[in-house]
């Protein structure tokens, strides 16, 4: 029985938090009721665009890639953007995060990131990140301000964070994410569909990376549309209290409670049962604050939980939570072509820059 206020736990396929998602990326039509909203959403959208490109743009000296999506729900931004960062790190180059830092509420913004900031403070996504890599992450919805932030911090290529529709910061590259096994759910705009911008957007960014595509994936309409596969991988699991790492294999035939907070927990689920492990799916709100009382399941069985989930957990975890490291892979031809892109990037800002 779950106490007062307490969320309540299911083990179905979609966030039952959201119904818009079960909407937008089900069977379900009641949103097609919404479709003269659509029409105002796109017009303002385009104007919105319109007037930010042509009068409040910034560009900056430092390289800005923005990694992002046209869609609403979970589609692998995070982990992507932790490998892009350490993928350029280990290429020599002192990249930095720019984040909105939804769900957590800073002092004073922008807010730099350091080792004791905590989810409350700049939000779950930024500490993970942080905790990840250890670059410069910084926070706000100001994302110039936070650009200039990070290049005080002599940071040479900044990252924006789900910054696709973000126009008023310029951007060098443009990445979107797409969830290979829910495409682009029933591909219509705000509030009938999950698109914040059209599909033919996709056409126009550098790359289009596919979250675990499916061996069937296709974009209906985009069917000759170029994309970079990325693969998720997990083998091990992290106690939450000691830091202690496990083998998942030890966790083979085991049950436990799966907890995700995320856009798209069902493949949080998918990922545990690919590693042999038997999970009751808990699924709670996208960037749920939790208390220990959320968790107080009937029995003693493990509970297995996301990274980002972890970040707000840790205070009160019990002994047998874990939190399960994701880490995602890219095609090494698309490493080379990033780096040849941001080579020529690079010295045609100092053409630019030095002319001023």
């Amino acid at each position: 029985m779950n106490s007062p206020g307490q969320q309540t736990p299911v083990s179905s396929g979609y966030n039952p938090h959201n119904p818009w998602l079960a909407a937008w990326y089900g069977k379900r039509t009641w949103t097609f009721l919404l479709l003269p909203l659509t029409f105002i959403f796109v017009l303002l959208v385009a104007l919105r665009r319109f007037w930010i490109l042509r009068y409040t743009q910034k560009r900056l000296v430092t390289p800005v890639i923005v990694v992002g999506n046209i869609s609403i729900g979970g589609t692998g931004k995070t982990p992507l953007l932790i490998a892009l960062v350490k993928g350029l790190q280990q290429q020599g180059f002192n990249p930095g995060v720019i984040s909105r830092g939804y769900g957590g509420k800073a002092s004073h913004y922008p807010h730099l990131l350091n080792a004791a900031s905590t989810a409350a403070e700049a939000g779950d996504e930024p500490v993970t990140i942080y905790r990840q890599t250890g670059c410069a992450v910084c926070v706000g919805a100001d994302r110039v301000a936070a650009a200039r932030v990070l290049e005080d911090e002599n940071c040479d290529i900044l990252l924006s964070d789900d910054g696709l529709q973000h126009y008023r910061l310029a951007r060098d590259i443009e990445i979107a994410v797409v969830d290979g096994q829910r495409g682009l759910g029933n591909g219509w705009r705000l509030p009938v569909g999950p698109l914040r911008e059209p599909k033919s957007r996709l056409k126009t960014v550098d790359w289009v990376v596919v979250n675990s595509p499916a061996d069937d994936f296709m974009i209906p309409g985009l069917n000759d549309l170029f994309y970079v596969p990325m693969q998720i991988s997990a083998q091990e699991l992290v106690n939450l209290q000691s830091g202690e790492k496990t083998s998942a294999t030890e966790f083979n035939s085991t049950r436990v409670h799966a907890v995700a907070g995320i856009g798209n927990p069902q493949r949080f689920q998918d990922t545990l049962t690919q590693l042999g492990i038997t999970a009751e799916l808990h699924a709670f709100p996208d960037h749920y604050t939790y208390s220990a009382s959320d968790l107080q399941f009937a029995n003693n069985v493990p509970v297995v939980m996301t990274e980002k989930d972890a970040v707000k957990c840790r205070e009160f975890a019990q002994p047998n939570w874990f939190y399960l490291p994701i880490v995602a892979s890219l095609p090494d031809s698309f490493w080379q072509a990033l780096l040849q892109k941001l080579e020529r990037i690079c010295e045609q800002k100092k053409t630019i820059f030095k002319s001023k």
